[in-house]
C-alpha cells in the first residue's frame, strides 16, 4: 500500500473561528496535528487548507499544504479537492483523512488504522474507536457510538452501525473518533454517491458507506484524542500541552 495523509482545515469553524491557527503552547494547532501525522510515518502528509493563512503557517513549519475552495461543504470534499491537486495520477491507493482539530492524536492510532486495510482485505474504510470513559457518554449525541462485531483478538471490530442514540445493556459502549483510512476506490465511490437516508437521519456520513455495502473496520485505541471544537476544548488542550512540557523537562 502507498498511503497519503490529508488534513482538512478551514478558518470558519462555527464554535471556534480560526481554530487551525489557535496557539497551543507556542504552536498553531494545525502544526501540532501535522507533526503527529508525520511521526506516524505511514506516508506523506499534506494539509488541505481552506485559506492562505493556514498554508502559510504550515509552510513556515516546514510542512506541505495546498489551498482549496473555502466554500467546500465538508471535510471529505476538501480531501478530494486536495487529492486532485497532489496526486492526479492516483499513485496513492490509501487516503487517510485526519481531522485538523486533534492536536495530540497518537501516531499509533494512525498506524493501527492503516494496518487494518492490510489485515482485513475486505475492509474498504478503517477508523478508530475507544471504550467509553464515563457513563454520560452513552447519552451524549455529540459522541457517536459504534455498534461493532469484535474480532477474536479484541483490538479491532467490524462496524455494523454508527449512531448518536443511547445504547443500553451490559458491555462497553464504543465511542467513534473521526480518523478514516479509505482505499482509493472506496473514497471515489463514496464521493460519487448521494447522501443516504440513514446518513441524513443520524448526521453521520459514514452511514452512507454502510448503506452502499462497504465494510468499515475500527481499530481499538486506548485513549480518546482531545478534539478541539470550542473554547473549553481549547483550554483543555492548552493545559494538556503544559503538562506534557513539564513531563519532558
Amino acid at each position: 500500500m502507498t498511503p497519503i495523509v490529508l488534513i482538512p482545515a478551514r478558518m470558519a469553524a462555527t464554535r471556534l473561528p480560526g481554530k487551525p491557527l489557535a496557539d497551543i503552547a507556542g504552536q498553531p494547532m494545525i502544526v501540532r496535528v501535522l507533526r503527529q501525522a508525520e511521526a506516524a510515518g505511514v506516508g506523506p502528509v499534506v494539509v488541505a487548507a481552506g485559506e492562505s493563512q493556514i498554508v502559510e503557517a504550515v509552510e513556515a513549519a516546514g510542512g506541505r499544504a495546498v489551498l482549496t475552495d473555502p466554500n467546500l461543504p465538508s471535510g471529505s470534499d476538501r480531501i478530494l479537492a486536495a487529492l486532485a491537486l497532489v496526486d492526479p495520477q492516483g499513485r496513492h491507493d490509501v487516503v487517510v483523512n485526519l481531522q485538523g482539530d486533534v492536536p495530540f492524536i497518537a501516531p499509533e492510532a494512525l498506524r493501527a488504522t492503516v494496518a487494518l486495510l492490510t489485515v482485513q482485505p475486505a475492509c474498504d474504510i478503517a477508523t478508530v474507536m475507544v471504550a467509553e470513559s464515563d457513563p454520560s457518554e452513552r447519552t451524549n449525541p455529540d459522541m457517536p457510538k459504534v455498534v461493532a462485531a469484535m474480532a477474536p483478538e479484541g483490538r479491532s471490530a467490524r462496524a455494523l452501525y454508527f449512531t448518536r442514540s443511547v445504547l443500553y445493556g451490559d458491555g462497553p459502549v464504543w465511542v467513534h473518533h473521526g480518523v478514516y483510512a479509505f482505499r482509493r476506490a472506496a473514497l471515489d465511490a463514496f464521493a460519487r454517491a448521494q447522501p443516504s437516508a440513514l446518513e441524513l437521519r443520524e448526521r453521520l456520513e459514514q452511514l452512507r458507506a454502510l448503506e452502499m455495502g462497504m465494510q468499515i473496520w475500527a481499530a481499538v485505541v486506548d485513549e480518546a484524542p482531545i478534539s478541539v471544537d470550542n473554547p473549553a476544548d481549547l483550554a483543555r488542550a492548552r493545559a494538556h500541552a503544559q503538562r506534557q512540557a513539564k513531563g519532558n523537562s
